[in-house]
């Protein structure tokens, strides 16, 4: 299946329908914004503005909301005032976008809106974000993951149609270590360095990841930190807020998400970096078990572990076996 099939089966999801999204301006939302706007019988986008996100991220859902020509209600939640989401426990996705999620579904019932769906590609379900539970509880609808749309596609898409959007939206409390307290100091200073790195280079993503007392850099471009006078001045400058060491990813950040697998002759494995809700999984995939035990699910040429581990057997190609994993992947419920 081409890229263009799999946004035929997205605007066919959306087609005729009241849509109301999830929008935070980055690929993902841009996109199925965009599409909407396009098919649905009308459209709504909701955007939640929780105080811990990068610089200008409201001023650029307004751009793209005016561009597309639909209505947008931003919502303000002050995260600051709550306590679970302070304490930043391993829960911290999940509790973020339980937040996020019960005020955009009042707003979509009051609003009329009764389709209601966020983002959510297929490639994020092979990283470990467990805010996806709260999706499937809600019963957001998520036509990107009904697509097997990844994320390098859905970039790939927004490129060729020169649908401008976001490199940078995630909440800066994704910057500080679990279990490592959330305070407004630290959102305050990694926003100031990651602002100063921004203006100063040009990288169009940078994360500052806050370890007390040292921080480790991550841009979306080494080359333009590693210039001597470059470093030594973003090394100053965030010594000046009060880091003792400054460190360099020397990985760079890659937002195109795609999915590959470790396959030969016929068979394939895929590790996930979670582990898998058995009991959960069961339900979803129904009569589609051949055999199941407290930590395994057997399917005709599909196992899924406990422990995450995928693997498939007597798949004639690798993109029959990517297929068939992506199949079962929507339908794994994960463990937080």
């Amino acid at each position: 299946m081409n890229l263009e099939d799999k946004i035929n089966i997205v605007k066919n999801i959306l087609k005729d329908k009241k849509v109301a999204i999830g929008f935070s301006g980055g690929a993902d939302s841009t996109l199925i914004a965009y599409l909407s706007a396009q098919t649905a019988k009308d459209t709504l986008v909701i955007t939640i503005n929780n105080h811990l996100l990068p610089t200008g991220f409201v001023e650029n859902t307004k751009k793209a909301t005016e561009t597309f020509g639909i209505k947008q209600e931003i919502i303000s939640i002050d995260f600051y005032e709550d306590e679970l989401f302070l304490s930043n426990n391993s829960k911290r996705c999940y509790t973020c976008r339980k937040l996020m999620y019960d005020e955009i579904e009042k707003i979509a019932n009051e609003k009329g809106f009764d389709f209601i769906c966020d983002g959510n590609n297929i490639s994020d379900l092979t990283v470990d974000r467990p805010g996806i539970l709260i999706t499937y509880e809600k019963g957001f609808k998520t036509p990107f993951i009904e697509a097997k749309l990844t994320s390098r596609e859905i970039h790939e898409y927004l490129d060729k149609k020169n649908i401008p959007y976001s490199r940078s939206t995630t909440c800066l409390a994704t910057r500080i270590p679990t279990n490592t307290r959330t305070t407004a100091e630290k959102i305050n200073r990694i926003s100031y360095c990651e602002d100063y790195i921004l203006k100063n280079t040009d990288c169009e993503i940078v994360k500052v990841r806050d370890f007390e007392e040292t921080c480790i850099v991550e841009v979306d471009n080494i080359r333009e930190l590693v210039c001597r006078d470059k470093y030594i001045q973003i090394n100053d400058e965030l010594k000046a807020q009060g880091y003792k060491k400054v460190a360099l990813n020397l990985s760079e950040i890659d937002d195109n998400e795609s999915i590959s697998l470790d396959y030969a002759e016929g068979s394939f494995s895929y590790k996930l970096p979670y582990t898998i809700n058995i009991e959960n999984t069961e339900k979803q995939l129904k009569n589609e078990i051949i055999k199941d035990s407290h930590d395994k699910l057997e399917l005709n040429n599909i196992t899924i572990n406990e422990n995450g581990l995928i693997t498939g057997k007597n798949f004639k190609t690798y993109e029959t076996a990517l297929y068939g994993f992506m199949d079962v992947l929507k339908k794994l419920r994960r463990n937080i």
